[in-house]
């Protein structure tokens, strides 16, 4: 799978993978939430920080992760490519190329915690809410 560099003229196709890939794993999140997050997450998330994708053979995006000062911000796969070593190569990628060591992940998204686990994460604290105050627990995880 080949890593590549994401430009600003992705943003509308990445916005549409996180998106996808909430609605797949986030069963805890409302219309309202993503509502809320979009514009964020495309104005203030995307250009912050360094971002690395995987495309298809047709040059699709099947998944995308982000990372900012050794932390993994995002890190979201298509519904449809789950399963198949996109997250597992975004995140070694991350970790190997951007020294990434941390994650935050939902509590509430065992999916992802258990992922996290299995590539040697721990969780280090727990914080009860998310960076916006919404009332979904957070795990602080880092790599061990």
């Amino acid at each position: 799978m080949k890593i590549e560099s994401v430009n600003s003229d992705d943003y509308p196709e990445l916005l549409d993978v996180w998106e996808n890939s909430v609605r797949a794993t986030h069963d805890f999140i409302t219309e309202d939430d993503i509502a809320f997050f979009k514009p964020i997450i495309i104005e203030q998330a995307f250009p912050n920080v360094t971002l690395k994708c995987i495309k298809s053979e047709h040059k699709t995006i099947l998944g995308f992760v982000g990372v900012h000062d050794s932390k993994i911000e995002m890190l979201f796969i298509l519904d449809a490519a789950r399963g198949k070593g996109v997250g597992k190569a975004l995140l070694n990628y991350a970790i190997e190329q951007l020294a990434a060591n941390k994650v935050d992940v939902n509590e509430q998204n065992p999916l992802a915690v258990g992922f996290y686990q299995h590539m040697g994460f721990k969780v280090a604290s727990r914080s009860p809410s998310d960076d916006m105050g919404k009332p979904f627990p957070i795990l602080h995880m880092e790599l061990v």
